[in-house]
């Protein structure tokens, strides 16, 4: 489906004619629109629901599943398999590797990488009859970079700039510019303090002013 009543999609964009696009979603009216941005690529048997808006210079990869009620910024890739729930906020710039969840109410601000397989939740008591009420994702801050098979925890705040090494588990909040890593995850050092294991160059991260 591609520029229909409910859909608009800009200029310059292309979308694989296996892909679902306007998908209406039992939680909300009919009349829900999906509006998406000039020059995007929507790949094969990418399913994105009526509800949403996203920005200019969109991308995904394959097999990608977008829900209702969400707001996405530009410039932002999500690679294969990954399922972005409903009523997320993400900025512009961001990348979200393969097979991640990202779930309902998460915010990602802008230049946030995602790596493969992070799986983000929002709900401290699974079961509980009040579930609804207490559900929030996690909150990831400008310029944040999350290692592959990351666990994030609902209501934690990680702060801008901060590296989560690979495997982790984010139980709690996570200051500025931190390095974190472990199970549960806990700072080690600042960025700027990592050294290039590669020699390539001293430091990746150099402290700014």
């Amino acid at each position: 489906m591609k520029n229909s009543k409910n859909v608009k999609i800009g200029k310059n964009s292309y979308v694989d004619k296996t892909s679902i696009i306007g998908c209406l979603s039992p939680r909300i009216k009919k009349n829900a629109k999906l509006y998406i941005g000039d020059n995007a690529t929507i790949r094969s048997n990418c399913v994105i629901y009526l509800g949403s808006k996203i920005g200019d210079n969109f991308e995904t990869g394959h097999n990608v599943v977008i829900r209702e009620e969400n707001v996405i910024g530009d410039n932002v890739k999500i690679w294969n398999n990954t399922v972005v729930d409903y009523s997320c906020r993400i900025g512009n710039n961001v990348k979200i590797h393969s097979n991640c969840y990202i779930a309902q109410y998460t915010t990602i601000e802008d230049d946030v990488f995602i790596a493969p397989g992070t799986i983000i939740a929002n709900d401290p008591h699974p079961g509980c009859k009040f579930y609804k009420e207490c559900m929030r994702g996690p909150t990831i801050k400008k310029g944040v970079k999350i290692g592959c098979n990351v666990t994030l925890l609902p209501f934690i705040t990680i702060g801008e700039n901060s590296l989560i090494g690979a495997g982790s588990v984010v139980t709690k909040d996570i200051p500025p510019n931190s390095v974190v890593y472990g199970n549960p995850a806990k700072v080690y050092k600042k960025i700027w303090e990592l050294k290039c294991t590669t020699g390539i160059t001293k430091k990746p991260y150099p402290k700014t002013k």
